[in-house]
């Protein structure tokens, strides 16, 4: 239900990825109209891509679910909110008196980074929960950039962010901002950001196995064989420190174990790497001096940087270029937003800021990062019996069957378990197999901060997005809806020892409301007032009073802030990564004196239309030519005898998928690349619109059982594969899509 108004216009904020864009949204008599772009926005300056008309898309999809639904047979029916939540919390509360914490897991998808409700209400629900059995998207993603963080910072939230608007050399590896908008890197309009870097005279170097769309605007292009990224940046730090190119004062005041780092790069010259890394040691050398030798320089790695075996390790060297090369906080280098709510701030306030490894999973003994089990590891815990065997699952706004290496077991696993809850609006290819659906409402029916993404943006700014139309009284937000599981998941559990579970979750969530919770953390935050009347401060007030968002300022050095090791020091060799530099030495070493493989490897991509599964129920993401391609290079298709426009078989360690052929010399050559996030062909989801263009998972072929062994990332690029045709009647008299 929607209040009926007059015409009018909202200023909200694109929450569909991570780039933060201005919107302004016409609404009329209660329904939404006409999205276009905010060009008063400080950060988005007007940027907009197509994601955006898919706000409506979502708003008015006939498929989204408004009310809750519980499984009866092989069927779901609706049910009343008081009956969702109360045989919710009873079920999953009863797994774990009978089993333990442990025996009920929870998983957190990548849409709940954009809700304030549940970035709000998240921790005092895992709380209430207590159990170790914690997953997440970030462990397929980017936990690898938050263990770097956490080993030279001491947080794992402070993740330094490239300067790309004052930058004079920019160097990124396994990233598309141009698609993206930014990942871990809020930077709307890159494409434009690029323009203004060439027209300053500054340069641009891409490195990654596809040339991409950011790439276009590279100064240079290097194409690299997927998982060599930590050679390369190996190699370029020991030219850096070999040719005494070291230099800057968080170096010299800051760093220590300078010399153990000389040491543990002693294999990687540029000469050494140079026959298995495929890119010459005289660029190499090359281009670590270019890099040194500019007026400010940053290096930038993201996704293919994080989901190869040295995931970890890769994202360290990184940071610790730009840290030896003196352009570590710093106008132009790597710098940390002051944001209006200071997250990092405030996991240090609460004793939070991180821990390296929080113990093992209970079957493999795969490593836990700061509370976060491998999303991997989850299918094989609900299998296994014995004690602490995964028997119930809350999921909130996630969909591992299509984003988890080797979907098809995880569906398996999931038909297994004794209750399923699912706090999502879709009845997607993971949330069919809940018990129970609670839908909350859609972005557009309430109030929003992201209060994560202005964490990681390459501009300081706040920007409050008000509800746009009025939801049904009879719905709940997701804030609503977790609060509500936490009150009754601590009701069940207050019983002998635990009976302060329930007076704790009352103080916890006195339910005042996302909007008086965001505005004290603004208050208490590094702009704010802190409740001081006669101090000059930032309150929501002041944010609200500026629709298209308070400008406020660009980044700042503030080192002296933000650094939270115990000895004020940052370790620039700590154990960990000195024993994985080994490890790559040992790898070096082994592919020495080894034949390079002659087969495939698959990569993955990301569309301009798309972001993961969530939005492909949309016409916006599904119209024009078909996205799910398998891409390859015309060299490896003549060598297979495939052709443009035909059916191929995929097949990887765990399974096989079919898609058609799109020839591509943008790869490189031994290098396929199916796009993440579709799949949607499975039986039991309430997705019209998406199972008519329903593409295949590349994660179907992904091997589950391999993971990087510091935080135990998933390994989703660099896949082995076996590509063949499909035998068919006829040829296509159309091979389209042909050579993009």
């Amino acid at each position: 239900m929607t209040t009926a108004t007059g015409p009018r216009v909202v200023h909200k904020t694109c929450n569909l990825c991570e780039a933060m864009c201005g919107l302004r949204i016409h609404v009329d008599g209660g329904r939404v109209g006409r999205i276009e772009p905010d060009p008063d926005d400080p950060l988005s300056r007007g940027a907009i891509c197509a994601k955006a008309v898919a706000l409506r898309e979502i708003h008015e999809d006939p498929d989204r679910l408004r009310q809750p639904l519980r499984r009866q047979g092989e069927r779901f029916v609706p049910v009343s909110w008081d009956s969702a939540l109360s045989e919710a919390c009873e079920r999953l509360g009863a797994i774990q008196k009978q089993h333990g914490d442990d025996a009920v897991a929870c998983y957190l998808g990548n849409p709940g980074a954009h809700s304030l409700g549940i970035v709000l209400a998240v921790t005092p629900l895992f709380s209430v929960l207590d159990t170790r059995n914690r997953y997440s998207a970030s462990s397929l993603d980017q936990n690898p950039k938050h263990a770097s963080s956490l080993l030279l910072l001491g947080n794992f939230l402070r993740i330094p962010i490239p300067d790309v608007d004052r930058t004079q050399h920019l160097l990124m590896l396994g990233a598309n901002p141009v698609v993206s908008g930014g990942s871990l890197m809020t930077a709307p309009g890159f494409r434009r950001r690029l323009e203004a870097l060439s027209a300053r005279g500054g340069r641009f170097v891409v490195v990654d196995p596809r040339r991409t769309e950011t790439a276009q605007y590279a100064d240079e292009y290097l194409s690299i064989q997927p998982g060599k990224d930590g050679l390369l940046m190996a190699g370029l730090l020991f030219t850096v420190l070999n040719e005494e190119l070291e230099g800057g004062t968080v170096l010299a005041e800051r760093g220590r174990g300078l010399d153990d780092l000389r040491r543990a790069l002693a294999p990687f010259a540029p000469e050494e790497i140079e026959p298995v890394l495929g890119i010459p040691a005289t660029t190499v050398r090359r281009l670590a001096r270019e890099f040194a030798a500019a007026p400010s320089a940053v290096c930038y790695g993201r996704v293919g940087t994080c989901q190869h075996p040295f995931g970890t390790l890769v994202s360290w060297l990184i940071d610790v270029l730009n840290l030896v090369t003196g352009n570590f906080d710093r106008p132009g280098g790597v710098m940390f937003p002051r944001p209006a709510v200071d997250l990092a701030e405030l996991a240090e306030m609460r004793g939070r800021a991180g821990t390296m490894l929080e113990g093992h999973t209970r079957v493999r003994g795969a490593p836990i990062f700061n509370g976060d089990a491998p999303t991997p590891c989850l299918a094989e815990e609900i299998e296994t019996p014995g004690e602490g065997q995964v028997r119930g699952l809350l999921s909130i706004a996630g969909n591992p069957v299509l984003s988890a290496p080797n979907g098809r077991r995880l569906e398996r696993a999931l038909a297994g378990l004794e209750c399923f809850v699912a706090v999502d609006y879709y009845c997607n290819e993971t949330t069919r197999h809940a018990h129970l659906i609670l839908p909350p409402t859609g972005s557009l029916e309430h109030d929003a901060y992201e209060v994560l993404f202005h964490g990681f943006a390459v501009r300081d700014t706040a920007r409050y997005s008000p509800q746009v139309v009025t939801p049904d009284p009879a719905t709940k937000d997701d804030f609503a809806i977790l609060c509500e599981l936490v009150l009754g998941l601590a009701a069940e559990k207050a019983q002998g020892p635990r009976r302060w579970l329930w007076s704790a979750a009352r103080r916890w969530l006195p339910r005042p409301g996302t909007r008086r919770i965001l505005d004290a953390l603004i208050r208490l935050g590094p702009r704010g007032d802190g409740f001081r009347p006669w101090r000059r401060g930032l309150r929501l007030a002041d944010i609200e009073a500026e629709p298209s968002g308070l400008d406020l300022g660009p980044l700042v050095p503030r080192l002296d802030e933000v650094l939270a090791t115990e000895d004020g020091r940052i370790d620039l060799a700590p154990e960990v990564m000195r024993a994985e530099l080994a490890r790559l030495a040992h790898d070096l070493e082994s592919r020495r004196n080894t034949p390079e493989p002659t087969g495939l490897v698959m990569i993955g991509r990301r569309d301009v239309r798309t972001n993961n599964s969530w939005l492909h129920n949309t016409c916006m993401s599904t119209k024009g030519p078909e996205r799910c391609t398998l891409q390859m290079h015309p060299d490896d298709a003549r060598d297979r005898g495939l052709v443009a426009g035909q059916r191929v078989r995929v097949a990887g360690p765990v399974g096989a998928v079919e898609a058609p052929l799109e020839l591509s010399d943008r790869l490189r050559p031994g290098v396929v690349s199916l796009p993440h996030g579709w799949g949607h062909g499975r039986a039991g989801t309430r997705l019209a619109l998406a199972a008519d263009h329903a593409g295949v998972s590349c994660n179907d072929v992904i091997d589950d059982a391999v993971l990087e062994p510091v935080v135990g990332n998933a390994i989703l690029n660099g896949v082995p594969v076996e590509v063949s045709a499909v035998p068919c009647a006829e040829t296509p008299s159309a091979p389209a899509p042909g050579v993009a």
